[in-house]
């Protein structure tokens, strides 16, 4: 996997952040989802990096990168925390404006980023997401059951940790793993058998049942924006098709949205990688700065 891509470890203001990176010309940041790492992207990066700048982070507290410490207000893994520190890792590779593309957790950084530093941003891709306000503002039945994890995650430490820390691989990807390639459920595997990646993950969560929750509604309420062209993608066999007007509530945070859904799951990625990429690739070819 990640053939010819640099792997290197990248020293931001409050922590590391593992990093592999190929390509030239505009620089794509490509942020994975929960509970997985940069290697989700192991069949599209590649063959975006024949285009562009690929740059394949593991968000803080994933995979290889630190784990900072919180508190309890959560704030260190909030997403306006984890968008900032992906500037930091941008400027390290030298890119002032980038496009995003983002998957599940990492989806939610994107938009953080987009929002919180639309100077910086030129295109911004979410998979598989709505904006973290509009889901808790939204819950039913059907949501509690689908997202149990969202709300058994954020439970006070160290509930979840001890739980899940107990038999690891027991709790993740039981009921998915067949749709991962070996090699890249392995790395997943690894990541989550680190107690203290249990932890951080669970303050992802943690913090987006608060801090995070609160940034977005302040934002609508605000009528702050995403200014950059926004391209929406979902599973069709998942939540949001079955539940929600996906394209119309995001429609009420950016100016300029487009986007369909794909036949497959919630991994799209990996389950639907071709047509992720050929939706990726085209979104950025239209809106690509000129060199």
């Amino acid at each position: 996997m990640f053939e010819g891509f640099q792997r290197s470890t990248i020293t931001t203001t409050e922590t590391t952040i593992a990093v592999r990176h190929k390509g030239s010309g505009p620089a794509v940041l490509l942020l994975h989802g929960h509970p997985q790492t940069h290697v989700m992207w192991h069949l599209v990066a590649p063959r975006l990096a024949e285009h562009y700048t690929v740059v394949c982070p593991d968000l803080r507290g994933y995979g290889d990168s630190g784990k900072p410490a919180s508190d309890e207000t959560h704030a260190a893994y909030s997403k306006r925390v984890m968008a900032r520190e992906q500037i930091e890792v941008m400027a390290h590779l030298g890119f002032e404006r980038f496009a995003v593309v983002g998957h599940d957790r990492g989806g939610r950084c994107a938009y953080r980023l987009a929002l919180d530093h639309p100077d910086r941003v030129w295109a911004l891709s979410v998979l598989d997401i709505l904006p973290t306000f509009e889901h808790f503002a939204r819950i039913d039945m059907r949501f509690a059951l689908t997202y149990y994890h969202w709300f058994f995650l954020a439970q006070p430490f160290d509930l979840p940790e001890r739980l899940i820390g107990s038999d690891p691989e027991a709790y993740y990807f039981q009921r998915t793993r067949s749709l991962f390639a070996p090699e890249a459920l392995n790395e997943y595997l690894r990541a989550v058998r680190d107690p203290a990646t249990i932890h951080a993950m669970c303050e992802d969560y943690r913090a987006a049942a608060g801090i995070d929750r609160r940034l977005d509604e302040a934002d609508k309420l605000a009528g702050t924006r995403i200014q950059c062209p926004l391209q929406v993608l979902w599973g069709k066999r998942g939540l949001l098709e079955q539940c929600y007007d996906t394209l119309s509530v995001w429609r009420k945070w950016a100016s300029s949205v487009e986007g369909h859904g794909l036949d497959c799951g919630h991994f799209l990625a990996e389950e639907a990688a071709d047509a992720t990429y050929d939706a990726v690739r085209a979104f950025l070819d239209r809106n690509s700065p000129t060199p």
